[in-house]
């Protein structure tokens, strides 16, 4: 189990803390209007869209919010209009370092990425300086308390999914990205019902990391979580187990 699934994790619990205080909610009011925007406002039309409104929903997002959001992505409100800007960059140890972020100003966000990084340890890169290290896949996320970990692994190979993964406490359903929506729904079917799941990228390759270099990872990764315009951050870094348990 790599450090990376061990953040994955926490960024779950993280999550539900930040539900309470609703700062998860104004990073996917942000989606749903890039999405709505992009994509239009029908989510049967749009992919994108359903997959944020699923999440919307998981955060136990009022349906008013939602449509609200979407209604602002269409046109129908004055807010302004964010735009998506992905920024590449190193860690502590060499850790590649993607940062997707939605925003109305990219003189502000670039510099708050900026300064995240330099203050833990990491710099900001140039385009394409390591988003070849990763690749976009569907993850499904299953808690592993009393599931049965066989059903759930016939029925997503039968429903085309690429792979079942056992990370601590969790099973994890990958699949291409254009069969995410048809292994979710016919796992759905088979009452098998994920707590998280979405389009994310994962690192094709992992680098190490042990004593200050690990803890200052964590700290840098919590760091650009934190930041209004940054939607998601992947990183490559691998800690183990028991040096997870330490910096614990």
């Amino acid at each position: 189990m790599s450090g990376h699934s061990k953040w994955a994790t926490i960024k779950r619990k993280k999550g539900a803390v930040d539900a309470k205080r609703g700062k998860i909610f104004t990073k996917i009011i942000r989606e749903l209007a890039t999405a709505a925007r992009l994509g239009g406002g029908d989510p049967a039309g749009n992919p994108r869209l359903r997959l944020v409104m699923d999440k919307a929903r998981a955060a136990n997002m009022p349906k008013d919010n939602i449509e609200r959001a979407i209604r602002k992505g269409t046109g129908e409100g004055s807010e302004a209009q964010y735009e998506e800007v992905v920024y590449e960059g190193y860690g502590p140890g060499g850790v590649a370092i993607l940062i997707e972020t939605l925003t109305d100003n990219r003189n502000r966000t670039v510099g708050e990425v900026r300064h995240a990084l330099t203050k833990h340890g990491g710099n900001l890169g140039a385009t394409g300086c390591v988003s070849f290290l990763f690749e976009k896949k569907g993850v499904l996320t299953f808690e592993r308390a009393g599931l049965d970990g066989d059903a759930l692994l016939e029925a997503a190979l039968d429903a085309g999914a690429e792979d079942v993964v056992e990370s601590e406490g969790s099973l994890e359903v990958k699949t291409a990205p254009a069969d995410f929506e048809k292994v979710r729904d016919a796992l759905a079917q088979a009452k098998l019902v994920p707590s998280d799941a979405g389009i994310t990228m994962q690192p094709t390759t992992t680098t190490k990391l042990e004593g200050a270099e690990a803890q200052q990872m964590l700290k840098l990764a919590e760091a650009l979580e934190d930041l209004d315009d940054v939607q998601n951050v992947y990183a490559n870094f691998d800690i183990s187990e028991e040096e997870m348990a330490r910096l614990a």
